[in-house]
């Protein structure tokens, strides 16, 4: 379990966490506050060969009033530091919610493609800094699945049986399912930017 949290108050002579008070963090000691803005996190989910990475361009250049990320961009930073260890992964996750945390504080939302789930978000240190977590599935057919896999370079990840399973387990979790079997990378980032949209009006 990690601990460390990003708020502490100044004031005090021995580390205190602060806790989330609307949109600010507050010492639960003294009346020390500080602005910490919450925002939503939008979470577009999928098992590998999904389309997640395939999408990254074309939704961060639609969405451009919100933060767009790919957590894959940090893997590779993060297995540095976590050499020779292997790289711990809710210490990831949790760097991620921080992320989309400080983002808030100029005023954007933060779109996620990652293959989060609920579950592993929750507990998390830093989720106390977000507000709601919204997660889209992107998902396709076993045999497209299947097939992209298949094709990608032998550096890439395959595991086509654990991806199945992953992507069956996360079908029964996740309501919002958005295909991708016959679409194009641009219409999946404009399905995406609707719903992420109509989500933040209401």
């Amino acid at each position: 379990m990690i601990h460390w949290t990003m708020h502490y108050c100044q004031r005090c002579e021995t580390p205190v966490h602060l806790l989330p008070n609307g949109d600010h963090a507050t010492c639960p000691i003294g009346h020390y506050n500080e602005p910490a803005r919450r925002l939503p996190l939008f979470v577009v989910t999928g098992a590998s060969g999904s389309g997640k990475s395939a999408v990254f361009p074309f939704l961060a250049a639609e969405l451009q009033e919100y933060a767009v990320f790919d957590a894959d961009l940090l893997i590779d930073p993060f297995g540095l530091a976590c050499a020779p260890d292997p790289i711990n992964w809710p210490a990831f996750r949790d760097a991620w919610l921080a992320v989309a945390h400080s983002v808030a504080q100029s005023g954007r939302a933060t779109v996620l493609l990652s293959p989060f789930m609920s579950e592993q978000l929750e507990d998390l240190p830093a989720r106390r800094w977000i507000s709601d977590i919204h997660f889209a599935l992107l998902d396709c057919t076993d045999t497209t699945r299947t097939e992209r896999l298949g094709n990608r370079p032998s550096w890439r990840e395959h595991n086509p049986a654990q991806q199945l399973a992953f992507a069956k387990h996360l079908r029964t979790q996740i309501p919002t399912v958005l295909p991708t079997d016959n679409t194009t990378p641009t219409t999946t980032a404009l399905a995406i930017a609707d719903w992420v949209r109509n989500l933040s009006r209401t």
